[in-house]
């Protein structure tokens, strides 16, 4: 016995007409498609200088509380969720017709060089943008050295 979808406003107008088997169609195809969606994965720039590694992170209607940043070893790891607003004020239905945007959980890892000094680590939000800066150690920072050209300055250890 094959299985079939009980559709009862079909059955009650006795609709067979092609237009109502291509929506069908569609509706199915756009069903399976929701299903293969991938999570809500936030866009993360990331820039290096001298000084350290800033990683821009956007989070638009994310607060900052909800969002969980951890360092262990040399793996970053951002964690949270941006929620669909269910509801408007005075408990009324939102009514959405079309939702693009991406809502879910989210988790981001990053695996940093070993120049980076993890106990300076800092974190600010501002505009929907997560702005982690990870400053380099001291150690490693590149440093330049001058080079003094003959007849300049005497060069220590020759006379």
């Amino acid at each position: 016995m094959a299985l079939t979808r009980h559709d009862p406003l079909r059955s009650l107008f006795g609709f067979s007409d092609p237009f109502f088997r291509a929506f069908d169609r569609d509706l199915g195809e756009a069903r399976a498609f929701e299903t293969q969606l991938p999570v809500f994965t936030p866009p993360v720039d990331i820039h290096e200088d001298e000084a350290g590694i800033t990683l821009k992170v956007e989070l638009p209607e994310v607060a900052a509380k909800d969002v969980d940043i951890r360092l262990e070893g040399n793996t970053l790891t951002l964690r949270g969720e941006r929620k669909l607003e269910k509801e408007e004020e005075g408990g009324k239905s939102s009514g959405y017709t079309r939702v693009e945007r991406w809502y879910g959980s989210f988790l981001r890892s990053f695996t940093l060089p070993s120049t980076v000094d993890a106990e300076h680590v800092s974190a600010e939000s501002r505009d929907g943008v997560l702005r982690i800066y990870l400053p380099k150690k001291a150690e490693t920072r590149s440093r330049q050295i001058k080079v003094a050209v003959a007849g300049d300055a005497p060069v220590p250890g020759k006379q």
